[in-house]
């Protein structure tokens, strides 16, 4: 490798999610829709050995082992400097670490699920991309024929850890969610201003909005672009369902 190269990486929508189980490892069974959307980090890798992140959204991001880049070089054996520009919100339920290590496979030419499942539940979809069906612990990916859809984003000021949302969860005795988002419940129950951006989103476009994933973001579908100014500190996102 002589010269950079220049990757998308793409966000991911978790359009339903039901929890179906638990494993004797504690790892949640999951039965989902997923789709990547045109929303995406920006992946540089070069020659060399780092990892450097910049962006909107890259405070607070580290640039250790806790880096899914990271552990993504080390599971295929390879050194590189990889820049990502962040363009996905951390703890926004959208994916943004998967995707990135999900580049870097791909730029490695590397297509095993169990690599991807290895490094993060979610970087398996993310290799994929596209629209899946999604089961398992996210290692299990059924492909869906491609949609082209468009989903309107709010990600509020808020961060969630999955692992807080899936902890709460666990608290609050498993339960389903009302809407297509079974973690919805436990995500409210982590982090409680969520429900009145939930209100206020449904007040201003006129339809219930839905959790992605683990949260913060929520999202309707079809183009509210009106919606940046009424939500000036938080990110408005108008996307399209893509590929990488």
């Amino acid at each position: 490798m002589n010269e950079p190269v220049v990757l998308r990486a793409l966000a991911k929508l978790t359009l339903s999610l039901r929890i179906t189980g638990i494993r004797p490892d504690g790892y949640h069974l999951i039965d989902a829709e997923m789709v990547t959307i045109d929303l995406h980090d920006v992946v540089t890798i070069a020659p060399g050995d780092g990892l450097i992140v910049k962006g909107r959204y890259a405070a607070g991001i580290p640039t250790d082992d806790r880096n899914l880049v990271r552990r993504a070089l080390r599971a295929i054996g390879r050194t590189a400097t990889v820049t990502v520009d962040k363009a996905i919100p951390a703890g926004a339920g959208l994916g943004g670490g998967s995707a990135d290590a999900a580049a870097v496979l791909r730029w490695a030419d590397c297509r095993d699920t169990a690599i991807a499942a290895a490094i993060g539940a979610d970087v398996p979809f993310a290799l994929q991309g596209g629209r899946a069906l999604v089961h398992g612990i996210g290692d299990e990916i059924d492909p869906l024929p491609f949609l082209d859809q468009t989903f309107t984003l709010v990600t509020p000021p808020l961060a969630i850890a999955t692992v807080d949302a899936y902890r709460a969860w666990d608290a609050l005795g498993g339960p389903v969610g009302q809407g297509a988002n079974d973690l919805e419940p436990a995500a409210l129950a982590a982090e409680p201003q969520l429900a009145a951006w939930r209100d206020r989103i449904g007040d201003a476009c006129g339809f219930v909005p839905v959790l992605a994933g683990s949260g913060s973001t929520w999202f309707v579908a079809g183009a509210h672009p009106d919606l940046a100014g009424r939500f000036p500190d938080a990110m408005v996102a108008v996307t399209r369902t893509d590929r990488p």
